[in-house]
């Protein structure tokens, strides 16, 4: 480790830019990208529910009655988090209704996005329905871009397409450097859910 000298001036300036809803995508190998997308909703809720604005978190692989950490702490505090899938691919036992509750799934995500009346929108997991082809990607891509003006929305999963990555307004790779299950530890409650 190299010791640096604490900056003593502000390295940036002010942006003067117009305050308006933001495109973020948190994609990549590493771990945190859904992690990442709860700490902001949680932020916005933290903000805008005195307010009365709305956030609202889709997981598109999820079933509706997942009761993992963040459901049951969300539930607590009255944030709405919706499982719209019948969980991942390999635990399908049809993907032809897994592709269907996909698209019924994108219904209700446009309409809340469209709708305007959320602060925030998390699409947890959407990348996935997305590069299987089971939601278009023309639609999700026209969605975004008529958004109202205020709305922000994120977007979670590996592979997110570079349609949208062109778009986004923030982009994080999440990089695998180092991970347990590697090294044969399985996933930890509270950690991996």
């Amino acid at each position: 480790m190299q010791i640096e000298t604490p900056p003593t001036e502000k390295r940036y300036d002010k942006a003067e830019g117009e305050r308006r809803g933001l495109l973020i995508v948190n994609t990549g190998d590493g771990k945190g990208k859904s992690t990442a997308a709860f700490g902001l909703a949680l932020r916005a809720f933290g903000r805008t529910h005195v307010h009365h604005k709305l956030v609202k978190i889709y997981q598109f692989m999820k079933v509706p009655s997942a009761r993992f950490g963040e459901h049951r702490i969300f539930e607590q505090l009255g944030l709405p988090v919706e499982g719209l899938g019948d969980g991942f691919s390999w635990k399908s036992k049809d993907l032809d209704h897994s592709a269907e509750l996909a698209r019924q799934g994108w219904a209700k995500a446009r309409d809340t996005i469209l709708g305007g009346a959320h602060f925030m929108v998390v699409l947890d997991e959407l990348t996935y329905p997305l590069i299987y082809g089971w939601i278009p990607l023309d639609d999700v891509l026209t969605t975004l871009q008529q958004r109202p003006k205020d709305v922000h929305v994120v977007i979670t999963g590996r592979r997110c397409p570079p349609e949208i990555i062109t778009i986004a307004d923030t982009v994080t790779e999440m990089t695998l450097v180092k991970h347990a299950f590697q090294a044969g530890i399985p996933a930890q409650r509270g950690i991996e859910d």
